[in-house]
């Protein structure tokens, strides 16, 4: 009877929700006069915002009103229902699809001068011949350098339809003065996978997100990895906060034989769907480890989940963030759209791993600030005494292994976290990008005397001296700079200003090659 009273209580919750966001979205008028509903909610907040628009003291964009109005409804829901502002829906929908219409560049402004930093490999940039380290003076003909740029115009003068042109006048160290290069936008792939390269006989894959083209670009990148000789494979889905559950079911399907259960969905409206493996798999068999941590979230722990349950991998790391909400997107007209929780899924043994979020979305957001606090990042003891275990249902592997259902996934082997990265002042450097500021105006002439990333990375290490340079050129930015933390976080500053360093002439895996030399995670992965 209880369970009864509740599916009606959500369809009519749900019921009301979306009628509130289509009178919210649309403008509910037929012959100039308001759509006389009986529901005293939606009618109260169509009309508050008719009088805002109509009587308000100052002009105000009630678009963005509505917006805050139904995320705040959403957010009473659960903390993965929300809306999502026209651009914001564009930003996650190109994310995840693995491309956008462009030029193919990132770049950092550094007195308000846009700079480049990675050219895509085979993009539109690319082959007009842009390059690293290139500094846009001018746009079409009109100045561009020097006019107060902000992220939002820089999008919207690069970015445009497939097949137009764009004209950027560059300064380069060779140049007197700047030379124009003509750009016909295309589309432009990113790839979802960071960074791939052989550790010894390990393989390394480094997966940021599950976008439409992950199991591709893993497909890929391991090819390669085979060929130079890989025996073993790491997997590293630290920070992943997910992305589309039918790309983790695919990602799954390539480590385990085929009719295994790989993961299951489920909700009051939408009936169970079971994930299965097909006999695809390209790598359904070798020793295989899968990194996480506290920010591996939502297909990132669907994937860990099953591999961990059926036993195919073992998981290093630190307990995972404990999303199991299955989010869809509904769009509307305007470009706004909301992402609305409809399933939980559940691994292949059965177990849920969503934490809880009854306190509310604020208490819900501070819980990694309170795993911290208490300690649970620095011991593995203090995961299974966190409040989200106790009491908590177990579950068990397909060998008899005891697995715990609620607050993510427990990595069957537990590496602390390296405190001397959480420091203020680390923090403060990479917020105001300082570390690659550093490489483009003083490490340039110091990185081209290297002719690979491999005799970069073998040879040049970040002196003392280095170190005091770098900090006193920040120090003209970061204004608290402590003996402190310097102390505490000199070796992981030195780290950081390598690895930016390579990845601004080498790309993203010397980056990584540079930033997993003394990971304490990796190395503790490597040896399973």
């Amino acid at each position: 009877m209880k369970r009864t009273a509740g599916i009606i209580f959500r369809t009519l919750l749900l019921i009301l929700v979306g009628i509130t966001i289509g009178m919210l979205i649309s403008d509910s008028n037929i012959g100039g006069r308001r759509l006389g509903l009986n529901f005293a909610g939606p009618d109260k907040i169509s009309h508050v915002l008719d009088l805002v628009s109509t009587k308000y003291v100052d002009s105000v964009n009630t678009d963005s009103i509505a917006g805050v109005t139904v995320n705040d409804m959403l957010q009473s829901l659960d903390p993965h229902s929300v809306y999502l502002p026209a651009q914001q829906a564009r930003s996650i929908n190109e994310r995840l699809e693995g491309g956008f219409n462009g030029i193919g560049l990132e770049y950092q402004l550094l007195r308000d001068t846009l700079v480049i930093t990675q050219v895509n490999d085979d993009g539109p940039a690319a082959k007009a011949g842009v390059m690293v380290g290139d500094k846009v003076i001018n746009v079409d003909g009109k100045a561009f350098s020097g006019t107060k740029l902000s992220i939002s115009r820089i999008s919207k003068t690069f970015r445009g339809e497939k097949d137009t042109h764009i004209t950027l006048g560059i300064l380069r160290d060779q140049f007197k003065t700047a030379k124009d290069f003509d750009i016909k936008r295309d589309r432009v792939s990113l790839s979802s996978v960071d960074a791939a390269f052989n550790i010894g006989d390990a393989g390394y894959v480094k997966i940021s997100k599950f976008a439409s083209t992950t199991d591709a670009d893993f497909r890929n990148a391991l090819s390669k990895l085979k060929a130079d000789g890989m025996q073993k494979l790491v997997l590293d889905l630290r920070g992943n906060g997910g992305g589309y559950l039918n790309t983790a079911t695919a990602m799954a399907d390539e480590f385990l034989p085929a009719g295994k259960l790989i993961v299951y969905t489920q909700g009051s409206h939408e009936p169970r769907t079971d994930y299965f493996a097909t006999d695809s798999g390209s790598y359904e068999k070798g020793a295989l480890t899968v990194i996480i941590d506290e920010y591996s979230a939502s297909a990132s722990e669907i994937l860990a989940g099953a591999l961990q349950d059926l036993d195919r991998a073992t998981i290093v790391g630190r307990r995972s963030f404990g999303k199991g909400l299955v989010q869809q997107q509904f769009p509307f007209g305007d470009g706004t759209a909301i992402n609305l929780t409809v399933a939980r899924y559940y691994t292949p043994s059965g177990r849920s791993i969503q934490k809880s979020y009854k306190n509310g979305a604020a208490s819900y957001r501070n819980e990694l600030a309170n795993r911290a606090r208490k300690g649970e990042l620095l011991t593995a003891g203090s995961n299974l005494s966190d409040s989200a275990f106790l009491g908590a249902s177990t579950y068990h592997t397909t060998k008899g292994r005891k697995v715990f259902s609620m607050g993510g996934i427990m990595p069957d082997v537990f590496v602390p976290a390296d405190t001397t990265q959480n420091t203020q002042l680390v923090d403060d450097l990479a917020g105001n990008q300082l570390f690659t500021a550093y490489v483009i105006d003083r490490l340039q002439p110091v990185i081209s005397k290297y002719p690979t990333a491999d005799n970069f990375i073998n040879q040049y290490d970040i002196t003392d001296t280095g170190l005091h340079n770098f900090i006193a050129y920040a120090s003209q930015t970061v204004k608290s700079i402590t003996l402190h933390d310097l102390e505490i976080s000199r070796d992981i500053i030195k780290t950081l200003i390598k690895a930016n360093a390579a990845r601004f002439k080498w790309g993203n895996n010397a980056y990584y090659r540079v930033l997993n030399t003394n990971d304490a995670t990796l190395k503790a992965a490597l040896l399973q």
